[in-house]
């Protein structure tokens, strides 16, 4: 039976540097997918994921058990690409379009059971779907790949974004009008 966040976290702080490492595991392709999403660049994507899991690594003993892990990472990730972002100033918040036509990470998300027609149908509805995700301002983004993606709650994206959970509802309807235009 695997051990909580919680647990690893308390672990960890009690010398048990196995800990911090089997939680990095735990959350690193999720921490890494929202990343690249957010910035289409592979390369971005592996410094800035390096960067938010050295934060984490230094801030682990501030971390409130009360609150969501998953939640408060996914903070960290946002703010550290932004941060970033800003700092490299080549992307506009307001106009977040994908300099790429592809899916870099495509085959580690593709089921590999279907027929191929029916991966082929698959593989053009997400190619599809993420020219789409890319036109969006990064605000709608953002909401979209923590809640379909992460699966957070919308309270939980509130506290990733810092904003109101009215805010983030309407921010998420907003978004699924913005991409049944699009479609």
């Amino acid at each position: 039976m695997s051990k909580s966040d919680q647990q690893l976290i308390a672990d960890y702080l009690d010398g048990e540097e196995k800990a911090l490492e089997e939680l990095v595991n735990r959350y690193l392709k999720s921490i890494y997918n929202f990343i690249y999403r957010i910035t289409n660049s592979l390369e971005e994507a592996e410094d800035i994921t390096q960067e938010t899991f050295l934060k984490l690594w230094k801030n682990l003993e501030k971390y409130n058990q009360e609150e969501n892990f998953k939640a408060w990472l996914f903070a960290i990730a946002r703010n550290t690409t932004i941060d970033w972002l800003r700092k490299k100033k080549n992307i506009k918040f307001s106009d977040f379009e994908s300099e790429e036509d592809e899916n870099k990470f495509e085959n580690s998300l593709v089921d590999k059971t279907p027929l191929p027609n029916e991966l082929a149908v698959k593989s053009e509805q997400k190619q599809k779907l993420d020219r789409v995700l890319n036109k969006l301002p990064i605000i709608y983004r953002e909401v979209l790949l923590l809640h379909y993606y992460e699966d957070l709650t919308f309270d939980e994206i509130g506290k990733v974004l810092n904003k109101p959970l009215n805010t983030v509802k309407s921010q998420h309807r907003r978004a699924l009008v913005a991409i049944k235009k699009l479609f």
